[in-house]
């Protein structure tokens, strides 16, 4: 048996996304249909609509996700019929280099589904991040569910499935932030404001909000920010500097992504202090930085992937200290919208307008 649903797809480049009907089919081993309850439009799935990822068109968008577990395919044992989960696209494998030396946050060899959904004609289309959830059902791997309690709102905490995941994990993960440190973050969007949370979350004392936009500024105050530095008009090195009594904080946190943020990042960093780049820069960007520099500023200079979380380990903690009141995922849901309002999510999103337009099926 095969499931026909509506689902939200990009034919090509740079084309518009709409909802068109697909076919689900029943899962096979290790996989899972799901019925989706809330999705966040991500920049990931713009990125996908305008050819930034991949070019394997047609696309099934959606990623950021909670659903609930409708059918279950032969050997599946991490989740059963009616459990609630979040999607995520880190399904570790358990066999890899990564995970043989215990570090499955990185794991090499993540699990998707086999099989494939198609259009009504029979097109294959490849899901977004693996998962494809801009649709009532989707077919994914077990191991994407990561099991979650009933009370809290899906539309909040299904935002852990990729962005707020990934800037709270920058955070907390990657930078390793510590109780009484300084931390800066350029760029305040979703990801940046997440991981202003992860850094209060962390026991951040400081905490220095860059960005060009006041609004998003002002905005940052609320996930936790303590100072603002608007860099289009103040210097931002100078100014992250002065907040932090001359030395530049123990932790800058890139959320933008581009040459001229990171050495931002690079050098308001106090002497070996961290930096983590976790916006997603394009292909054709270049860095150069003295190599002198980076042997006489010590220190350590890391990328993190998806906030190098582990689902299984932080997606029920984070919602718990949600719960708790200690982090704001409310704050992160700027409006609610049918499938059929992507494409104008995409719209407000490119815009800086929103910080997540989240689809509630």
């Amino acid at each position: 048996m095969a499931y026909r649903v509506q689902g939200v797809v990009v034919r090509e480049e740079g084309a518009p996304a709409t909802v068109e009907t697909i076919i689900v089919p029943e899962p096979g081993p290790g996989e899972v249909v799901v019925d989706v309850i809330t999705c966040g439009v991500c920049h990931t799935d713009y990125h996908y609509q305008q050819g930034g990822i991949s070019d394997d068109f047609p696309f099934l968008l959606g990623h950021e996700s909670t659903a609930r577990v409708a059918v279950v395919g032969e050997g599946v044992t991490e989740v059963a019929v009616g459990d609630r989960v979040i999607l995520n696209w880190r399904a570790v494998c358990g066999q890899c280099r990564a995970c043989a030396k215990g570090n499955p946050q990185y794991c090499f060899a993540t699990h998707n589904a086999t099989q494939k959904m198609t259009l009504e004609d029979g097109t294959e289309l490849s899901p977004a991040l693996g998962i494809g959830s801009f649709a009532e059902k989707t077919l994914v791997a077990a191991g994407q569910c990561t099991k979650i309690d009933e009370e809290s709102d899906a539309a909040a905490v299904g935002l852990l499935g990729c962005g707020i995941m990934a800037g709270i994990g920058a955070a907390i993960n990657t930078g390793d932030v510590q109780r009484g440190e300084t931390v800066a973050v350029i760029g305040c969007g979703g990801v940046g404001s997440a991981a202003i949370a992860g850094a209060q979350l962390a026991g951040a004392t400081t905490i220095i909000a860059v960005d060009i936009d006041d609004a998003k500024l002002e905005q940052a105050k609320r996930f936790g920010a303590t100072h603002t530095v608007n860099s289009s008009r103040e210097d931002a090195v100078e100014s992250i500097q002065s907040f932090t009594n001359g030395f530049g904080a123990d932790v800058v946190i890139d959320a933008v992504g581009r040459p001229e943020t990171y050495k931002q990042a690079f050098y308001a960093r106090d002497l070996a202090g961290r930096v983590v780049l976790v916006g997603v820069p394009t292909p054709e960007m270049q860095l150069e930085l003295p190599l002198l520099d980076v042997f006489g500023r010590g220190g350590s200079l890391k990328s993190s992937w998806y906030g190098d979380c582990l689902p299984s380990r932080d997606f029920q903690m984070l919602i718990d200290q949600y719960k708790l009141g200690r982090l704001d995922l409310d704050g992160f849901v700027t409006e609610r919208i049918p499938l059929d309002g992507v494409e104008t999510a995409f719209g407000k999103m490119a815009g800086g307008n929103v910080l997540r337009s989240v689809v509630e099926l």
